[in-house]
């Protein structure tokens, strides 16, 4: 399955897919947030950042081009800043504007998020401002965008997308019409339905991608797990869909097809940061991989991946296609468990760290696993988000003097029983002596020790520190130690033979 995916990762290149909607511009207005206003019981925003960005249909658009296929616009900005900043921010991105008509009775949808920082770094959004006239394209303009989008398909596409935030571009007699040109050239087309009901304006498209919540408005009514495929069958059945992929967080993606077959398509769990954006990049990662070949299953293996990977993110952000191929590379080496090199662990770590993640490190020879080992893994781990644990090789453990017969067990005996506690996420062996080289490649946030080691100078402290990290001594459980469990087993094996 991971060549699979790559190989269709691979044949993205190129690939013209049409992208119909409202697209808007999302502005942030950043910056800290450590008081409250003397004038009224709110937060002082004391801005520090201004940043756009291109939302709604534009950010699919972006995630098209991220992943290195084209995309190509349609639908209607305002004569105005707004708009202009919208555009050239999508060509910029090598997206084809053409499509992109400029309106005169309604300005850019505009949304301005004010976002505050606690202890200067912790985003939260505090307040969102829209600006927007929510209306159907005038007849002149209907007729300009659907010419635009006819001759697209005329010069050659491979996917359309519709991508519906209600705002009022996609009527019902426009898509009725954009879903019938591309039907009679035999060209599919993915919908990410508005949050209102209403669906039957989509009837005849070939998949639909809506979220739980959003197929909930759907078929008006809220739905019990149990009551989920059901739904979604009769969604299919209704709007004469090919297939419905249902999008359900660390749940995955349940996908149903006409013929009433499904398949649950299962994710990673991710830590959600910021669910904006995470449709636009399902439907686009939808698309292109539909235009490069995929399967429906293998095309929603790779939405989940691209979703995954913005809710990680603040707002929209478009998934680069590299991304992509690491995260499949870094799930196929999950499959062979926890165990890592230090060479494969680096480009690994620094993926996660730019997402925010927090990597801790301690190291032991974990001869016989005991509760005073565990007790002490579980408390490194609530320092951070990543737990890294060094273990000594069995040519390292018999330089460290600790008797003949040592190691009891061998290094990868050693290692799969530490990967098999929740609290642990890799296991590295190393071989010299000390783990100071291994800390230098790995350049952890915090550097975890038994308290045992205060006053002494733990390996690696200085390299942690000049990084910017820190060092935790940990309590350990008293009565524990592999040296003591060692020594009562043998004190019990020689009184059984004494008898």
């Amino acid at each position: 399955m991971t060549n699979q995916l790559l190989e269709i990762v691979g044949r993205i290149a190129g690939r013209r897919i049409l992208v119909v909607g409202d697209f808007m511009l999302d502005r942030y207005v950043t910056g800290d947030a450590a008081r409250i206003s003397p004038e009224a019981p709110v937060p002082v925003l004391r801005v520090t950042e201004r940043e756009d960005r291109v939302g709604g249909a534009g950010s699919v658009a972006l995630n098209v081009q991220a992943l290195g296929a084209e995309a190509f616009c349609f639908g209607l900005l305002g004569d105005d800043r707004f708009g202009e900043r919208a555009r050239t921010m999508l060509n910029a991105a090598g997206a084809d504007t053409h499509g992109l008509l400029v309106a005169d009775d309604r300005p850019t949808i505009t949304k301005t998020r004010l976002v505050g920082l606690a202890e200067h770094r912790h985003r939260q959004q505090l307040l969102r401002v829209d600006d927007e006239r929510i209306l159907a394209p005038s007849p002149a303009d209907g007729r300009r965008l659907l010419e635009r989008i006819q001759g697209a398909m005329e010069a050659g596409a491979d996917v359309l997308c519709l991508e519906d935030y209600a705002k009022g571009v996609l009527t019902d007699s426009l898509c009725a019409e954009i879903i019938a040109m591309a039907r009679a050239r035999r060209l599919p087309v993915l919908v990410d339905p508005g949050r209102v009901g209403g669906w039957g304006k989509y009837r005849g498209a070939t998949t639909m991608t809506p979220n739980r919540a959003e197929l909930e408005i759907g078929v008006g009514r809220p739905l019990a797990d149990d009551a989920l495929l059901e739904a979604a069958r009769q969604m299919v059945a209704d709007v004469e869909l090919e297939s419905l992929v249902t999008t359900l967080g660390r749940d995955g993606a349940l996908l149903v097809r006409k013929d009433g077959s499904h398949e649950r398509v299962p994710t990673t769990p991710r830590a959600v940061y910021d669910n904006t954006g995470a449709g636009d990049a399902v439907l686009a990662m939808m698309a292109v991989s539909l235009a490069a070949g995929a399967q429906d299953v293998q095309a929603v293996r790779l939405a989940n991946i691209a979703g995954g990977l913005e809710v990680e993110k603040f707002g929209c952000v478009p998934i680069p296609r590299e991304e992509v191929v690491e995260e499949i590379v870094r799930g196929a080496r999950q499959g062979r468990g926890k165990l890592r090199s230090a060479e494969d662990l680096v480009p690994e770590l620094d993926g996660r760290r730019q997402r925010g993640e927090t990597v801790v490190f301690t190291n032991g020879c974990y001869d016989l696993l005991h509760p005073g080992h565990v007790e002490l893994l579980e408390q490194a781990k609530s320092h951070g988000s990543i737990l890294v644990v060094g273990v000594n090789s069995d040519a390292s453990v018999r330089t460290l003097e600790k008797g003949a017969d040592r190691p009891i067990r061998q290094e990868r005996d050693r290692a799969r029983m530490l990967s098999a506690l929740a609290c642990v996420d890799y296991v590295v062996i190393f071989d010299a002596p000390t783990p100071a080289r291994l800390i230098e490649q790995l350049g952890p946030d915090v550097l975890v020790k038994g308290a045992d080691w205060a006053g002494k100078g733990v390996v690696g402290q200085d390299v942690v520190e000049s990084r910017g990290g820190r060092v935790e001594l940990v309590e350990l459980v008293d009565g524990f130690s592999t040296t003591g469990e060692l020594e009562r087993i043998r004190a019990g094996m020689e009184a059984a033979q004494r008898r």
